[in-house]
């Protein structure tokens, strides 16, 4: 997910994303542990919590009143 379209979200869109992108990293995370340490697509786990992090800044930045 880019900035862009990070952006042109509300905050309420924002909020149900980050959840669903949490559960999916967990549900990930936990299919690695179950198969010896090692993940199916790794590239997949790097992306989201990218993602969770780009939300959460947006998030925090739209709180301090910097980006609308």
């Amino acid at each position: 997910m880019k900035k862009k379209e990070i952006r042109g979200m509300t905050d309420e869109m924002l909020r149900t994303k980050l959840n669903e992108l949490k559960r999916e990293l967990n549900i990930e995370r936990g299919s690695s542990l179950a198969a010896a340490g090692r993940s199916s697509n790794p590239g997949k786990i790097r992306n989201l919590r990218r993602t969770i992090a780009r939300i959460e800044t947006a998030l925090s930045l739209r709180a301090k009143g910097v980006m609308k």
